[in-house]
């Protein structure tokens, strides 16, 4: 990790400090910035939206799908966790901790919206900051790839109808045109854009070339991600000063997700014998969040004021201290994690002295 990509949590606390400061100096500009719309779509942040998840997608090489067959346990028990337990778990943690339990202290105009943040949160897979973790880990490189590319394949296609039902079913009005406008400028076009800008800079310069990219490419993706907080919380600063336990409030769900998904992954890909190279950033895949298109997905269909951004920027401050204590633990129970029966009867079965035998 870079020092940059090392400190976030240090930097988003910062721009929450500076966005509140900011937005009660200068209240006319972050009007002005909210009122910047075309067809719902705030244009400033659209471009810093694009800036943040453009260079994240030129890293996924959507032809390492071919390779799925090599993997195939952890990528069922990924794909799994992200698509068929992620989502609802989060839902189910939100109507529990939000709606209920911290619903006394919380603001009740913003209940819904804080509960349709953690969904925005939870129904997409991150695809960027899973190589570090990955990498962080001793994963499997191909393994990690093919699955990025894999669920930004099934995004394309789940990510709207995922959040419609999970936001019905919380009772909250889905506001269908905004959110299939969001999926197609904040997953469809960055990742078609994403993959003109790799093949064509691959056919010039090589991989060589694609890697210097990339590095000039990340500061520009992490700074707008920066800028966006800074205006979030431009908007937020009065909600947030009025009700400082808020965040501390919507991170309790957020952290029993990350634990309760990344634990589930790596048991389940321990039953099936997938080897520990694998379960590794399989468990870290299934726990972590694509959280820029989050924010970018609650502006669009809630705004800059609403309990939706405001949830999902929450995960943004406590994504790498606690993704970095599950790499962390997946480390540190790598012995544990190969003593374990269908490991190595599956490690027997591959070995060259164990076919001879056979």
């Amino acid at each position: 990790m870079s020092l940059f990509e090392r400190y976030l949590t240090l930097w988003v606390a910062l721009c929450i400090v500076a966005g509140i400061a900011l937005g009660h100096l200068f209240p006319g500009l972050f009007h002005a910035i909210g009122a910047a719309e075309l067809a719902h779509v705030n244009i400033p942040v659209a471009v810093l939206i694009w800036l943040m998840i453009i260079p994240m997608l030129v890293k996924v090489d959507f032809a390492a799908i071919g390779k799925v067959r090599e993997h195939w346990r952890g990528i069922g028990v990924t794909l799994f966790i992200n698509w068929a337990v992620k989502p609802f778990s989060m839902a189910l943690l939100g109507w529990l901790f939000i709606g209920y339990l911290f619903r006394p202290w919380l603001p009740a105009d913003q209940i819904d919206s804080y509960i349709a943040g953690l969904i925005l949160l939870a129904a997409a897979p991150c695809t960027a900051m899973v190589f570090v973790w990955s990498n962080l880990s001793d994963g499997e490189p191909d393994f990690t790839l093919t699955q990025v590319a894999l669920n930004d394949t099934i995004m394309v296609f789940a990510f709207a109808p995922i959040v419609g039902l999970l936001l019905g079913l919380s009772a909250i009005r889905v506001p269908w045109q905004t959110l299939l406008l969001s999926v197609g400028l904040y997953i469809v076009v960055p990742v078609l854009l994403a993959q003109i800008i790799r093949r064509r800079v691959r056919a010039r310069s090589g991989m060589q070339g694609l890697s210097a990219l990339l590095g000039r490419l990340q500061p520009v993706s992490l700074v707008a991600l920066l800028t966006t907080l800074v205006l979030l919380f431009g908007f937020q600063g009065e909600q947030i000063i009025s009700q400082p336990l808020i965040i501390a409030l919507l991170a309790v769900p957020i952290l029993i997700q990350v634990y309760f998904n990344s634990g589930l992954a790596y048991l389940l890909n321990r039953a099936t014998g997938e080897a520990h190279c694998v379960a590794a950033p399989s468990a870290l895949i299934g726990a972590s969040n694509f959280f820029e298109l989050a924010v970018a997905a609650a502006i669009s269909l809630f705004g800059f004021s609403s309990g939706a951004a405001l949830a999902t920027v929450v995960g943004v401050l406590i994504e790498v201290p606690v993704m970095l204590s599950v790499v962390t633990i997946v480390n540190a129970s790598k012995g544990w994690y190969e003593d374990g029966a269908a490991v190595e009867r599956r490690d027997r079965a591959t070995t060259p002295n164990a076919a001879g035998r056979r």
